[in-house]
């Protein structure tokens, strides 16, 4: 499951580990005597945003080269690139901070906190479980019109990247995607577009000077069905036995794309490349 509806699946994780811990949080304050519930779900929330901005800038500073070639990336959130142990720690040294004076105060928050990562971590150990869909072998065709099948790429590492030329964060991510296939050459990153025909895109590429390998055409769009993608721009990383290990909905910075790579796929050494 790429999504539950228009919302990645990872932020509703998020939001549900939230919900929970602000409940937890507000039910513990509220019997515990002289604490005001309200304000423990107060501190819950702010200690939430805290970490949550932490945890995006140790993100930046993990990856400052791409980045900073980019800088504008650096607000780009969507592209999930968050350092989770940075937020976390982050937000309970707030909640230590702010509580410092009030024992009980601090009990009830960080009881709340330490329920979410818990439930955080439960998801995604049993989303990790479920059965992954493998890649389809759909039938699709090259720019020039020539029969391909997305089966055609397995035996290698494969990032598919589900795109259209009017959705703006697809535009925005092609220069991504075009210095990826010249970094990756030992991964496939095949970019399908869906809906559109081979003038438009090939009109669209030329106005952007953009020069991209492996662009297919889906013009049914049954890629975005068969995966069950909700949305465009959706990046699909594949292992070499077409098993699915990762996805994306929304825009990708480098950063972002480097540490998916990075997590799943062998990266050769030159020596490797060489022989």
């Amino acid at each position: 499951m790429i999504s539950v509806g228009p919302f990645p699946l990872q932020a509703v994780i998020v939001s549900g580990a939230l919900l929970l811990a602000w409940l937890v949080t507000r039910s513990l304050a509220r019997h515990m005597a002289g604490e005001p519930y309200k304000l423990a779900g107060a501190l819950l929330l702010d200690a939430f945003f805290w970490g949550l901005l932490g945890a995006r800038l140790a993100w930046i500073l993990l990856w400052w080269e791409e980045y900073s070639a980019a800088p504008v990336s650096m607000i780009a959130i969507g592209d999930g690139g968050f350092s989770w142990w940075a937020g976390v720690a982050v937000a309970l040294g707030y909640v230590g901070w702010r509580s410092r004076a009030r024992r009980v105060l601090r009990i009830s928050v960080l009881t709340g906190v330490l329920s979410g990562v818990l439930a955080w971590f439960a998801a995604g150990a049993v989303i990790g479980l479920l059965q992954a869909p493998p890649m389809p072998n759909l039938a699709l065709a090259t720019l020039d019109e020539q029969p391909v099948t997305l089966g055609d790429y397995q035996g290698r590492p494969v990032v598919i990247n589900l795109w259209a030329t009017w959705c703006p964060p697809c535009r925005r991510e092609m220069p991504v995607l075009q210095q990826a296939q010249a970094q990756f050459p030992h991964i496939s990153i095949v970019l399908v577009n869906q809906g559109e025909d081979a003038g438009q895109i090939q009109s669209f590429l030329q106005q952007q000077g953009l020069e991209l390998t492996d662009v297919l055409l889906d013009p049914f769009s049954r890629t975005m069905h068969e995966m069950g993608a909700r949305a465009l721009p959706t990046t699909l990383f594949f292992d070499a036995q077409g098993r699915l290990v990762d996805s994306h909905m929304g825009e990708l910075t480098m950063g972002s794309f480097k540490s998916k790579i990075s997590r799943h796929f062998p990266i050769p050494s030159p020596d490797t490349d060489k022989e």
